[in-house]
């Protein structure tokens, strides 16, 4: 599947990166599917929960990934994913991303490398769990968003 980012969105995870470096930085996908295309209008930031390892892992919730569904549903959008940042590494998934991610929802990763924004590479896990398959990305100008 291909995802689609709004300009602003593709702004917004990058400071977010920026921000939240050295600690890797999380958050959700909240938007719509159209013809078969995931397109991304909001992150929701989400605080990395995790106590220890903060620079190498993240945390959510149950209580914040639900919380994230209702929004999304709220608003009449989907929960499409998540993003994170990989601070000073490669933006592509690590074994533990593999282990802790589900397949169908979009997985975003950005390297964040010596506290700034680079590379923000696109993941969707397999169904057997196996391995992530890159996916292409787009980035929406406003006037392709219909803004």
């Amino acid at each position: 599947m291909t995802i689609a980012l709004h300009e602003d969105v593709f702004r917004n995870i990058r400071a977010h990166g920026e921000q939240d470096y050295p600690y890797e930085c999380c958050g959700f996908l909240i938007g719509r599917i159209e013809n078969g295309i995931r397109i991304v209008e909001e992150i929701r930031k989400q605080e990395n929960e995790r106590d220890s390892s903060r620079e190498t892992r993240y945390l959510i919730s149950p209580k914040a990934f639900k919380s994230a569904e209702t929004y999304a549903r709220e608003t009449d959008r989907l929960m499409l994913g998540i993003y994170h940042s990989h601070p000073d590494h490669p933006a592509r998934p690590s074994d533990y991303d593999r282990d802790h991610a589900w397949p169908w929802y979009a997985y975003l990763i950005l390297s964040v490398a010596k506290g700034k924004a680079g590379d923000l590479n696109a993941w969707e896990l397999r169904n057997d769990r196996s391995a992530f398959d890159p996916e292409n990305m787009n980035i929406l100008t406003t006037t392709e968003s219909g803004e």
